[in-house]
């Protein structure tokens, strides 16, 4: 009976991290380029009271074996990568991914970080920039007297832009995507970045709409990929799961209780 009590809080622990996963993802509802996350249960060690199989008599075994379980954990938070939708901008620096792939950005450390966040700014050098003044590699740098309401990001990821003077727009830069042979396994490290592990494998450049890559929409920013409403109906049922477990932690403690008072 102690066994219950201790099965339950572990389904309580477990869906506690439910619900903390879900308000995440409700919190993050307006990110842009947010990848909802989901939890993964495993149920944990059990204790094997008979095994399936051992002899009953001389010409027979027992067809199925006698284990008792210990509960549940979370085995892992899943990271959903599926397009968020697209949301029209009609700001000149603003791009989507649309399809496979990651920008990089060169953090203050110098190391490299991928985002799906498109919502660049150009500042006081005429480079490229994130929201937070990391610069998009590779280097993307205006030239003097540039005009940026004439910017353009083809699909492709050329960015031409007009100077002062010139009829015609010239090509500033590149853009490229990068992506990786297992995306779930990226570290999120805040600030909409993701960070290389072992499990995600090495990047792979390439240009966009080229070799598997997906491509640029100009002036318009990936929203989170978040549906509140199936996220409300995971809440609901995690809610009630956390219920059900302190329901059977009530139950064992009453039935201990009536053991406890037999002898009266």
């Amino acid at each position: 009976m102690v066994r219950s009590l201790w099965n339950a809080a572990t389904g309580m622990n477990g869906q506690q991290a439910n619900i903390d996963t879900i308000s995440n993802n409700l919190s993050n509802v307006n990110t842009t380029g947010f990848k909802q996350h989901r939890v993964e249960f495993e149920d944990l060690m059990y204790q094997t009271v008979k095994l399936a199989g051992t002899p009953a008599t001389e010409d027979t075994v027992t067809p199925v074996g006698l284990q008792m379980g210990s509960g549940v954990k979370v085995g892992a938070t899943q990271r959903i990568m599926a397009q968020g939708s697209l949301q029209a901008t009609n700001v000149d620096t603003d791009v989507a991914i649309v399809g496979d792939g990651f920008f990089r950005v060169q953090q203050y450390d110098g190391s490299w970080a991928y985002t799906r966040d498109g919502s660049f700014k150009v500042d006081s050098t005429g480079q490229l920039v994130t929201a937070n003044g990391l610069r998009v590699m590779p280097e993307i740098i205006m030239p003097e007297g540039f005009q940026l309401e004439t910017l353009a990001i083809s699909d492709d990821g050329r960015v031409n832009v007009k100077v002062n003077g010139e009829l015609d727009p010239v090509q500033v830069g590149q853009l490229e995507l990068y992506r990786f042979p297992n995306a779930v396994g990226l570290e999120n490290t805040g600030d909409n970045l993701y960070k290389v592990t072992n499990a995600s494998g090495e990047p792979i450049a390439g240009r966009p709409g080229f070799e598997g890559m997906g491509i640029t929409k100009h002036k318009f920013l990936e929203m989170s990929n978040v549906s509140v409403v199936n996220e409300m109906v995971q809440m609901i049922v995690a809610q009630r799961a956390y219920e059900f477990n302190s329901k059977a932690i009530q139950t064992s403690d009453n039935m201990l209780q009536t053991a406890a008072t037999l002898k009266r």
